[in-house]
């Protein structure tokens, strides 16, 4: 949300849905005749769970139903994403449009029959709403019965209902890094506090996180589950049905300069081999993939833990404060994924 809007209330300003419809039509207008495949909102799912921790939850002064506001927000945003798809179809007939959320498979602690009414929970809050919303044009029934609960239910504009339903995706981006587990919440925990996009203390009386002990972790405590990520894609994809687009995917680690230019990151090669091979078993399971976009090809800043988490294929020499040469590197992963671009994901070897 640019800075100027931020000030006028952000997504909490019913004109919002205005504003981004109108950037859509400038970009439509302005790269439709290029662009051809369009994603909406990224990791709209983030902003509203985890708004505190990346600092894109605007409050307005006085707000007494923090969570009533969180998703009235969400609700501007999915009317918006459903309006630009629209506008998208309208001006662009020939271009495909979807939503990118970050999706994480939830999996139950146990066999437990409340670990997995725990799970449907969290899958529901987390990754069927925004693609139910996205598809179907429906708020999953699961998180509007929670919401009603906390008396949080967002207030339809008139015109709202039917916006949502004439959205349609063409496709599905996605971004995944991992899975989730959780257990259930008896309701007396405290499971307040911040965490980030890949971690979830809980929400009370609907579940809590439980760490996978069966799953590595990432320097920064992300698990890998690259058998997930196919889990992940079956799931999408017997849910909805429409081609599947993984817009990000990838590894965040201290890397090290050698002396002589290099960055010998095998391990981000070997997250990326792991991850690759089950896209391909995912399309033998007959999942239609459009396409994998790894994260990313230039080391950046990372949303909330700065430039020392990298990612990139691509070293840039610089640290969190200090700008140095802002000299570019090529990794050894870099070499490795020319290779993989070339043979069309066929060759993952060393």
């Amino acid at each position: 949300m640019p800075a100027a809007l931020d000030e006028r209330g952000s997504w909490g300003n019913r004109e919002s849905v205005d504003w981004f419809v109108n950037f859509a039509k400038v970009m439509f207008e302005n790269f439709g005749d290029r662009v051809k495949y369009w994603l909406t909102i990224n990791e709209q799912n983030v902003l509203t769970l985890s708004g505190p921790v990346i600092g894109t939850l605007h409050l307005p002064e006085g707000c007494t139903n923090e969570l009533k506001e969180i998703y009235q927000q969400n609700h501007h945003m999915l009317v918006a994403q459903a309006k630009a798809m629209a506008l998208c179809h309208e001006m662009l007939p020939n271009a495909k449009i979807g939503p990118a959320p970050n999706i994480s498979l939830v999996y139950p602690a146990s066999c437990k029959p409340e670990d997995v009414l725990a799970a449907q929970n969290f899958n529901a809050i987390r990754n069927w709403l925004y693609l139910d919303m996205a598809v179907y044009g429906v708020y999953n029934n699961i998180v509007w019965a929670w919401l009603e609960e906390n008396d949080a239910t967002p207030e339809f504009a008139e015109g709202d209902a039917e916006a949502l339903k004439n959205g349609h995706p063409d496709f599905i981006g996605f971004n995944y890094y991992n899975t989730a587990t959780c257990q259930w919440s008896d309701g007396t925990e405290d499971l307040s506090g911040a965490a980030d996009q890949q971690t979830s203390k809980g929400i009370t009386g609907m579940y809590k996180g439980f760490r996978n002990p069966n799953l590595p972790t990432t320097e920064f405590g992300w698990e890998i589950d690259p058998q997930g990520f196919r889990a992940t894609i079956r799931e999408m994809y017997s849910r909805y049905r429409l081609p599947l687009l993984v817009t990000e995917n990838g590894l965040g680690a201290y890397d090290t300069l050698t002396e002589d230019g290099k960055v010998h990151d095998q391990y981000r090669i070997k997250y990326y081999q792991d991850h690759i091979s089950q896209v391909r078993l995912a399309i033998s399971d007959g999942c239609e993939m459009l396409g994998y976009c790894p994260w990313s090809a230039v080391d950046l800043i990372s949303t909330h833990e700065g430039m020392v988490k990298r990612y990139g294929f691509i070293y840039v020499d610089r640290d969190e404060f200090d700008l140095k040469t802002l000299d570019r590197y090529r990794k050894d992963s870099f070499y490795w994924y020319k290779k993989v671009i070339a043979s069309n994901g066929e060759d993952l070897s060393d």
